[in-house]
């Protein structure tokens, strides 16, 4: 499995509209509020053209994809840090991913009712952003007066959990999402621990109509979308729901071809996996002979033993050593065996930090 990743917004934005377009789903999609209440869940394959060379290369029987979770939640309203609408429920289902697309509409329909009376993508992400942080701060005070409480105990963790929730509620009640010393790893362990919904890796899926697509980022509308979530240290991926359910239709010629047309390197689909990707440091390696070639995810950063237990738990556990050759060294040689004679196999132990394209074959005591 490459990565969660759960779709959030208002009400009536298209969220399920564009889950459906993306995972060739079956979620519900209709004109009124809460139309999805209980979370929808679609697994896509993560699109990976090395995949086909190197199953090419070495004759294999059959190709497998890392692949992505998308989750459709329920629609935020105004007040859900209080309750309001599926409020608890919708909070507790963000928890449950590992990456939030916050979506927002472009679109232009009369016939579907906008919760806010008009078209405006930044006023609602900075709705959704408002909610997310209050119930972030109701949260955090709570932590912090259980921890002021705590404090004479001259325990270490209560103090740097006192210390960094007193930082985030400064931070949330100025309006800004909390910042901490990301290269402090107690820091960072306070904080992994605190799960905050406003610190979740995040990114903002533009719903937009063909039109929207075509002037994206040119439009008063967009721009401003654009550096609402700059300012937030958030990337916008523009997605036409109708452009990637014709793209899904089509053969992979035809679909390079619509790329080009609407002036489009990638789909909406890649582009959100890999701007997921990148928000969780994440890449990919490869295991490949005749019966298979199989991609995997791990986090960038990953040693040899844990990159093995992807594959089996077992490899983790018995794991001796790794023999290593790169996706680029592998292709230019012409398969695994060439490539081993050419003297391009290295041989890695417990120390080694696998990266994307490595292409693996893991030694192990059963």
């Amino acid at each position: 499995m490459g990565f969660a990743c759960g779709f959030v917004g208002l009400p009536n934005v298209g969220k399920s509209t564009l889950f459906n377009a993306l995972t060739n789903g079956g979620a519900a999609a209709a004109n009124f509020p809460f139309c999805t209440i209980e979370p929808n869940t679609g697994i896509v394959a993560v699109p990976d053209d090395r995949l086909q060379v190197l199953a090419d290369i070495e004759k294999s029987a059959r190709i497998v994809p890392t692949s992505l979770k998308f989750i459709d939640i329920a629609g935020l309203v105004q007040g859900a840090s209080k309750g309001e609408g599926l409020g608890n429920q919708f909070l507790g289902h963000i928890r449950n991913v590992d990456a939030v697309a916050h979506v927002v509409r472009l679109f232009q329909d009369g016939d579907v009712v906008h919760v806010g009376g008009s078209i405006d993508p930044a006023r609602d992400l900075e709705l959704i952003l408002t909610e997310l942080m209050l119930a972030d701060l109701e949260f955090l005070q709570r932590r912090f007066d259980k921890c002021k409480k705590l404090l004479r105990t001259g325990d270490a963790e209560i103090k740097a959990e006192y210390e960094l929730s007193q930082s985030c509620i400064a931070d949330l009640e100025n309006g800004r999402i909390p910042q901490w010393n990301k290269d402090d790893p107690d820091a960072c362990r306070v904080m992994a621990s605190l799960q905050l919904l406003s610190t979740m890796p995040a990114f903002v899926c533009a719903n937009v109509d063909e039109a929207g697509f075509r002037s994206f980022g040119k439009d008063d509308a967009s721009k401003a979308l654009i550096d609402y979530a700059a300012g937030h240290g958030m990337e916008v991926v523009p997605v036409c729901a109708k452009f990637e359910e014709e793209l899904a239709a089509l053969e992979p010629d035809e679909a390079k071809a619509f790329l080009d047309d609407i002036g489009a390197t990638e789909s909406g689909l890649q582009r959100v996996i890999r701007t997921g990707y990148k928000l969780l440091d994440y890449c990919t390696f490869f295991t490949t002979g005749k019966d298979e070639t199989r991609a995997w995810t791990i986090v960038n950063g990953t040693a040899a033993p844990e990159a093995a237990g992807k594959i089996h738990t077992d490899m983790q556990h018995g794991f001796i050593r790794m023999e290593v050759v790169s996706y680029d060294e592998l292709v230019a040689h012409g398969g695994w065996n060439a490539a081993k004679t050419a003297g391009k196999l290295r041989t890695e132990g417990k120390d080694y930090i696998v990266k994307d394209g490595d292409c693996v074959y893991v030694l192990f005591n059963k």
